[in-house]
């Protein structure tokens, strides 16, 4: 639990690389905000056709006792839903992680720069973001058909369902996030996936904060330039990069050392 909450303290630590760049941080919800349009928009229509699918989906049901006919129903509507949310939070970061590709680079930049001192020469690339994207986008329709069919339990489904997609989906956004930082340093994917199940807990902390964020309306667009710089952050943690000191530590100078005032030297000089 400690390292879980450690984790998840690294997207709070993200969000203070405000304070560092502001500049780059803002730029950051440029492309959340436009593709979390599209994506809000999507799920909205969903949510309104989904209980007219949802009886074409069960005909069956209809010579049921209405109580039976309305828990299956909703519960497959709820499941339905709960599934299309998860779609949507992976999609959505995978598609603004390539399509703002240039935005975040500079969030990464700035936040090696601030927190190291220095930033690692390999380069990520634009066709390495769309690759990540798309394994990412399929591995999150994965998770989703695992929660919807979880979610199907009566009773307890959309509470298991709700868990399971969170912690999967958590996951998954903890290794897209990081790869940035970690490829930028000679991982490869297989190298990435080893660190990550080496540091398994800490990656779900930050991943499921990570998650549990997006799950907030304009939580997604808020959070992402946090998430690239916490993501960033974490993958010091786990490589055991030594941080930059703090610059009032690394300019102070202890009394001992601090030179005697001219004024100080002329009245020695005069005793």
């Amino acid at each position: 639990m400690r390292e879980f909450l450690a984790g998840a303290a690294l997207l709070a630590r993200g969000l203070g690389q405000w304070r560092r760049t502001p500049g780059a941080m803002a730029l950051g919800l440029v492309p959340g905000t436009l593709v979390g349009l599209v994506f809000g928009a999507a799920l909205v229509t969903w949510g309104l056709v989904l209980p007219g699918l949802v009886d074409d989906w069960t005909p069956f049901a209809d010579a049921w006792m209405p109580f039976w006919a309305g828990a299956l129903r909703t519960a497959i509507g709820v499941a339905s839903f709960g599934a299309a949310v998860l779609v949507v939070i992976v999609s959505f970061t995978a598609v603004t992680l390539a399509v703002g590709e240039p935005f975040y680079d500079r969030i990464w930049r700035a936040t090696e720069r601030s927190a190291t001192g220095t930033v690692p020469d390999a380069e990520y690339g634009f066709w390495r973001a769309v690759g990540d994207s798309v394994r990412l986008i399929l591995r999150g329709i994965l998770a989703a058909a695992l929660a919807w069919l979880i979610g199907l339990i009566p009773f307890v489904g959309g509470v298991l369902g709700f868990v399971t997609g969170v912690v999967l989906t958590g996951w998954l956004l903890a290794d897209e996030l990081t790869s940035r930082a970690l490829s930028a340093r000679g991982l490869d994917r297989q190298a990435r996936r080893r660190l990550l199940r080496t540091h398994r807990a800490r990656a779900l902390g930050f991943g499921v904060a990570t998650q549990l964020c997006f799950l907030v309306p304009l939580g997604a667009v808020a959070v992402m330039p946090a998430a690239v710089a916490g993501s960033t952050l974490w993958a010091h943690a786990a490589l055991g990069v030594t941080p930059r000191p703090h610059p009032a530590v690394r300019d102070a100078v202890p009394a001992t050392a601090q030179p005697t005032p001219p004024a100080n030297r002329r009245a020695d000089s005069a005793r």
